[in-house]
């Protein structure tokens, strides 16, 4: 409880501080005038002038609401990924599931498809995901256990074969596409709308309230898949279940937000190391701490270089390379070999 607090309290600070950092800077007593007079609220507070009210509520806050859904979801989406298949090393952008959704993605726009209107690009970039994620899974996996070794491999070909069908796409695509399909490569926040947010909120919102469901019985499916059937949980179908999870997940994130990696390996990682592997608690703190660590991410991206906005997806990289360094050089003096 008391981590949840303090990751809740930090993520308060960090949300409010971005609120009010940038070219049109504003005190906290401003930024929560405004967000008190935009709930009906008055307060002296506030500033008078309009723009302090655009910048917040129609630039900045929609930007620092979708990354705070994007960082939960990848966050969510690393737990689950590390969890079913059994390896720390598990996340959705090493092994590919980023790349598979941003190639569905892509190949909407680059083809014009609107098959399911305002939908089309996030339905695609789910099929897109999911093929991925069903690609390494099958792959990696050998004798009821999944291979290191394997496992990484797998997601550096489903990454190469996506980058490559990506380059294909930006060729057939349109100018406007190229330029959607280059952002989601680097992954960024912003140009945000609410719009958007409406979008991939309930989709995000069902996927982690099945990863919460199902956090339980990955406590004993760590076990061992024999026994966990012993105890009575469905093996196949929970895996089925969290595979389908993961994709929701991820492939929400990515349709907006484009491909932004590490969230996923860094933060259960973290968590894990402070409160252990129970996994209900582990899903909750990583959930806050993936948005923690986008809304930080973000408040950098914005406000490190002036007059520029630095992909998030970059800065989350800088982190996250070295972070999987460590890690592999860890798993690897730990287990005695990369088996």
């Amino acid at each position: 409880m008391a981590l949840i607090a303090a990751l809740t309290i930090a993520l308060v600070a960090t949300v409010v501080c971005s609120l009010g950092v940038g070219q049109y800077a504003l005190s906290p007593g401003e930024v929560a005038g405004v967000l008190l007079q935009a709930v009906g609220i008055d307060t002296a507070w506030a500033p008078e002038a309009s723009t302090a009210h655009g910048v917040i509520l129609d630039i900045r806050l929609p930007r620092i609401v979708l990354g705070l859904i994007v960082g939960a979801a990848l966050a969510a989406a690393g737990v689950l990924m590390q969890a079913i298949f059994g390896n720390p090393l598990a996340d959705a952008a090493v092994v590919g599931v980023s790349s598979g959704a941003a190639l569905g993605a892509a190949t909407s726009l680059s083809l014009g498809l609107a098959t399911f209107g305002m939908w089309t690009t996030p339905v695609w970039a789910f099929i897109g995901g999911l093929v991925a994620v069903f690609t390494v899974y099958w792959i990696s996996r050998s004798g009821g256990r999944t291979e290191v070794v394997t496992l990484l491999l797998t997601g550096i070909a489903v990454n190469a074969i996506a980058g490559a069908a990506l380059g294909f796409m930006t060729f057939l695509g349109s100018s406007a596409s190229r330029e959607q399909i280059v952002f989601w490569q680097l992954g960024s926040l912003n140009g945000a709308l609410w719009q958007n947010i409406a979008l991939i909120a309930p989709l995000v919102l069902a996927g982690l309230v099945a990863a919460l469901l199902v956090a339980r019985r990955l406590d004993l499916f760590a076990l061992g898949e024999r026994t966990a059937r012993h105890l009575g949980v469905r093996v196949e179908a929970l895996r089925i279940v969290v595979i389908v999870t993961v994709a929701l997940l991820v492939c929400a994130a990515v349709a907006f937000a484009g491909i932004i990696g590490f969230v996923g390996l860094i933060i259960p990682h973290l968590m894990r190391m402070i409160i252990g592997p129970a996994h209900l608690p582990l899903m909750i703190t990583s959930i806050l701490g993936g948005a923690l660590l986008l809304a930080g991410a973000d408040l950098i991206a914005r406000t490190a270089v002036p007059m520029a906005d630095l992909p998030i997806g970059t800065i989350t990289a800088i982190v996250g390379g070295p972070f999987f360094l460590w890690l592999l050089i860890r798993t690897r003096r730990t287990s005695g070999g990369w088996g």
